[in-house]
């Protein structure tokens, strides 16, 4: 008797664990665009897109290899609206015996797969390189689960980037060479982009009639759909952009969305492209000379270190993790996330990428929009949800680490040893944002002041009783208790005015 073979929109590879399990000559593919998916968040067009649009290619390719593929558009009259609705539709239709499916990335869906009324057994995701159980082991006993320790034992696992048992250059990490402010010119016009198909347009079509009013711009579109267009776009990558990646990938130009960033994030998370072989290609291009190693590192250490950390974090902290806020911080997301208008010129210029793009790079969104966000009191739930519907890269597993823990400090200190927060200095050493901004951030008080300085002391002060003992805090308490008590006043006073004009609504 045949199973129903279930491939989600971020599972498009070929070699899935679930497709490994099953018989080709007997098991049935299923898969669906559903609507309970694109809509649980107010997901970005461009993201629906992508997702729909790959996977309308995936199944082809599936079919074409031979598989019997039982594939149902959004807008099909039967589409039952959900995953596990899907299944007992296609479970009867096939009178199949059961389902197989590869483990899916949010606690939300694997409950719903777990307790659905029909015979579902999830396999384990292989296309990760650290399974739940080699997190759960590093992890046992640790008083702290930091990853850089975490990324030296998959450096080791996977030999990338070693020489015998030693890192290669005899340095684990060359962050510190990856910190220079924006270059005076950018030699790339950003990644590689492809012209929309009939296939693809036709999706295009679909997402403006049903998605219309989601924030994001859909047009222009140019996102990989198929693994040979990802492929393409990852050797342009290595060849024009990695070179110089290591030095600028903190850097924030106005004029330059992308700088030397990959962009390759949502072909890894939907399964274009394995984390693994996009690592290999950097190695390779240092071995052969065209890359520095800083460059090299530097990336690779965001996907074997960084991605695989959060993803274990993620699934060993369990279901609640994404509703976490020690700080009790419960303001409302402002306006402005969603397109309204702020004076602040770099958060002005992070949301409109956003908009625009579906994407902004990891300094935007950690110091810029993150930063506001923790700074201000934001609802950490409302700040993870924003994140997880703009990203065309963002599903749960990974986005709500990064931003929960990360970004918001919300998991009390899981992730990060103090929460990322800055004045405009940084903001205005690592861009040139502040130039454009009504705000100065040269002006610490007052009117004019940048927010991001008020709000900087402001955070500091409310949260005192449970970072001031923080050792890597102690220096920004002991500068703010050396401030003249006058100053201290000012500061916190002008700081409230400016948050009690955002909750009014007023453009700030």
């Amino acid at each position: 008797m045949s199973r129903l073979v279930l491939v989600l929109g971020d599972q498009l590879s070929h070699d899935l664990s679930a497709l490994k399990k099953a018989d080709k000559g007997s098991d049935i593919v299923v898969m669906a665009e559903v609507s309970e998916e694109a809509g649980y968040v107010k997901h970005h067009p461009k993201k629906i897109a992508l997702i729909f649009a790959a996977m309308r290619k995936f199944a082809k390719a599936l079919q074409d290899d031979g598989w019997e593929v039982r594939y149902t558009r959004l807008d099909d009259a039967d589409n039952a609206g959900s995953i596990v609705g899907e299944l007992l539709r296609r479970a009867e239709e096939t009178e199949a015996s059961g389902v197989i499916c590869t483990e899916p990335g949010e606690w939300r869906l694997i409950d719903k797969l777990k307790y659905a009324p029909v015979k579902t057994h999830i396999i384990r995701d292989d296309r990760f390189i650290a399974s739940h159980a080699e997190f759960e082991a590093w992890a046992e006993g640790r008083k702290a689960l930091r990853m850089e320790y975490f990324y030296r034992e998959m450096r080791r696992k996977t030999g990338l980037l070693m020489e015998g048992d030693e890192p290669a250059g005899d340095k684990w990490n060359y962050d510190h060479d990856n910190r220079k402010a924006a270059p005076d010119d950018v030699s790339v016009e950003g990644p590689l982009w492809f012209e929309p198909d009939a296939e693809v347009e036709e999706v295009l079509e679909l997402v403006e009639d049903r998605f219309g009013d989601h924030f994001g711009d859909l047009r222009p579109f140019g996102f990989a759909t198929t693994r040979a267009q990802a492929l393409e776009a990852l050797a342009y990558f290595i060849e024009h952009a990695l070179p110089r990646f290591g030095d600028y990938q903190d850097a924030m130009l106005e004029g330059h969305q992308f700088l030397y960033h990959a962009v390759l994030s949502p072909y890894i998370n939907t399964g274009l492209l394995g984390p693994l072989e996009v690592c290999q290609a950097a190695e390779e291009a240092w071995k052969k000379g065209d890359v520095p190693i800083n460059a090299a590192e530097g990336f690779i250490r965001q996907i074997i270190g960084w991605r695989e950390y959060v993803r274990g974090i993620y699934f060993l902290e369990g279901p609640d993790y994404p509703t976490r806020n020690v700080l009790k911080q419960d303001r409302d997301l402002p306006a402005f996330y969603w397109g309204a208008e702020t004076k602040m010129n770099c958060v002005s210029h992070a949301v409109a990428q956003t908009k625009e793009q579906a994407y902004a790079h990891h300094i935007q969104r950690l110091m810029v929009t993150g930063n506001f966000a923790l700074l201000a009191g934001i609802d950490p739930g409302q700040v993870h949800e924003w994140y997880l519907a703009v990203y065309a890269d963002a599903f749960e597993w990974v986005e709500s680490p990064n931003t929960v823990g990360m970004s918001q400090f919300a998991d009390g200190g899981v992730i990060a040893s103090k929460p990322y927060v800055s004045s405009g200095a940084y903001i205005n050493r690592m861009s040139d944002y502040c130039k454009g901004c009504a705000y100065k951030v040269s002006i610490k008080t007052g009117e004019d002041a940048c927010p991001f300085n008020l709000l900087y002391w402001h955070f500091l002060d409310r949260h005192r009783d449970r970072f001031s003992n923080n050792a890597r805090m102690g220096n920004m308490y002991r500068t703010w208790d050396r401030m003249d008590e006058d100053r201290r006043e000012t500061v916190l006073k002008d700081a409230a005015h400016w948050l009690a004009r955002l909750d009014k609504g007023d453009t700030v």
